[in-house]
């Protein structure tokens, strides 16, 4: 392993090179008709690289990739590949129900100037080891791109998942749970480079503190986004005392975050810094009434650190 200039440590190898730091889920921004906002996808680029993020995950969990078509997608990583222009490292998120869709996917991702590709493990079919195993085993050989593997709520078993580390082009994994000790035990069975990064936003600094972690990939990263590049800044250079200070205003953050299961509640959250990301796409979004509106951007006022309109700053 090797440092960056900000101190969290990254593998040696070129598909590494720059990897270490904060990345948002993004969020696929709608029009008010329901139809993809490109022009938007530019917007939410330029507030978080001038916030400090070091790139994006594209149509993952929090982008709603499931309820995107795969020519949404398609148009989402060539937009955003066109709107970072090289400042960004881009992670295409491609899991699809049907593999041969995430194939799919994969190629165009690579087609158009994405860094890496991306999948959760089968979703509804095939939900067994030997059938996330041929899943990914497909999409990482379907391009030259290095692949991470995105593990969401499913515990980590070494001995067995080390054999997904076998597998060609996979490099990484995004880790959203909070059995680090399970990820250590699969980083100490590994004999290749690999980069791991969290995703659970409410223990981001806990990931780092294992000295595994070389950032952290989350949705809040959109809304305050500077909050996680200087956390990850910081654990980089020991500081986890004034790191520390952060993470708690994050996990104050998060619990109004999780209020309410509605994509469109999140949304919100990015109208109030001054970003309309429109709606959740259905059944994952509800428009707020004026009322909850409201209630959501008085609970925001009241942390003191969330910026109204602080993309239009």
């Amino acid at each position: 392993m090797k440092e960056t200039a900000k101190g969290l440590q990254v593998p040696n190898g070129a598909c590494f090179k720059g990897m270490a730091g904060a990345y948002a889920a993004m969020y696929t921004p709608f029009k008010k008709d329901g139809s993809l906002n490109e022009e938007m996808i530019e917007r939410l680029i330029e507030y978080g690289l001038s916030r400090g993020l070091r790139g994006f995950y594209l149509t993952g969990s929090t982008g709603e990739g499931f309820l995107l078509s795969l020519e949404e997608r398609k148009r989402i990583y060539a937009r955003a590949v066109k709107a970072s222009a090289g400042r960004a490292k881009l992670i295409a998120h491609v899991g699809c129900i049907a593999t041969d869709d995430a194939v799919t996917l994969a190629r165009y991702a690579a087609k158009v100037g994405i860094d890496w590709v991306s999948s959760v493990a089968p979703v509804y079919f095939g939900q067994c080891f030997d059938a996330a195993y041929d899943h990914y085993k497909r999409i990482s050989s379907a391009t030259d791109l290095p692949f991470m593997i995105y593990s969401i709520g499913a515990d980590i078993i070494p001995d067995r998942d080390l054999r997904f580390f076998d597998l060609k082009n996979v490099k990484g994994m995004k880790y959203t749970n909070y059995k680090y000790w399970t990820v250590q035990g699969l980083r100490n069975r590994l004999s290749k480079e690999v980069i791991f990064f969290a995703g659970a936003d409410e223990q981001v600094l806990c990931g780092l503190s294992t000295g595994i972690f070389s950032g952290c990939i989350g949705t809040s990263d959109n809304i305050i986004p500077a909050h996680f590049a200087k956390i990850c800044e910081l654990a980089g250079n020991n500081d986890f005392a004034a790191a520390s200070k952060l993470q708690g205003e994050v996990v104050r953050f998060v619990e109004h975050l999780i209020a309410k299961p509605n994509g469109s509640w999140h949304k919100s959250m990015m109208k109030y810094i001054g970003l309309d990301c429109g709606e959740g796409r259905p059944p994952n979004g509800r428009p707020l009434s004026a009322a909850e509106k409201k209630d959501l951007f008085a609970r925001l006022d009241a942390l003191g650190f969330v910026r109204r309109n602080d993309a239009r700053r």
